[in-house]
């Protein structure tokens, strides 16, 4: 089984779309909201890419195998930059970027930290790793592969982020599951 940063921040946000989307039912490419995030992710800092890199990292753990995409790495002062459009589901976006910083942590890169980047809020919020989120997200890929390994798809959660998700019409057009 293969658990991605994605899966932590789906996990956060609405287990529904976190089963969907891990059982192959992918509705990313036809959501506009997603492609903006994208496009803010390439135009945001062009001067970046000569100081920090995207980097790719995984790993084993419990006999999963956990892997993540980070957007904007600085190695020299060991700093996660993560790019994010809004910060209307922050918390998801934290527990993604703690996530990658266990990663980092699994592979031997201590003390790092993150910076979740909102450039159309022109905001920045640093993001830093205790004992407690290990404990929270080594938790979280437990309960991540149970519900993945689940025959069932869970309810519609029906809140105000629905409207802008990517599953919406997948989830609310009263076609069961």
């Amino acid at each position: 089984m293969n658990i991605n940063g994605i899966y932590f921040n789906y996990y956060q946000v609405c287990k529904r779309k976190l089963w969907l989307f891990a059982n192959g039912i992918n509705m990313e490419h036809t959501s506009d909201t997603v492609y903006d995030g994208k496009l803010l992710h390439e135009t945001s800092y062009p001067q970046r890419a000569e100081r920090y890199e995207e980097m790719l990292i995984s790993t084993e753990y419990e006999d999963v195998a956990l892997f993540g995409k980070i957007d904007y790495f600085d190695a020299r002062n060991k700093v996660i930059h993560e790019i994010k459009r809004s910060d209307k589901v922050e918390e998801a976006h934290v527990r993604q970027v703690k996530f990658y910083l266990w990663l980092l942590e699994l592979n031997g890169v201590d003390g790092a930290t993150g910076i979740l980047e909102y450039p159309k809020l022109r905001k920045m919020d640093e993001v830093l790793f205790s004992d407690e989120d290990r404990k929270l997200l080594q938790k979280s890929v437990s309960e991540i592969r149970s519900l993945i390994e689940n025959e069932s798809c869970p309810p519609t959660i029906n809140v105000k982020i629905c409207k802008n998700c990517s599953y919406f019409d997948f989830c609310y057009s009263r076609e069961e599951i």
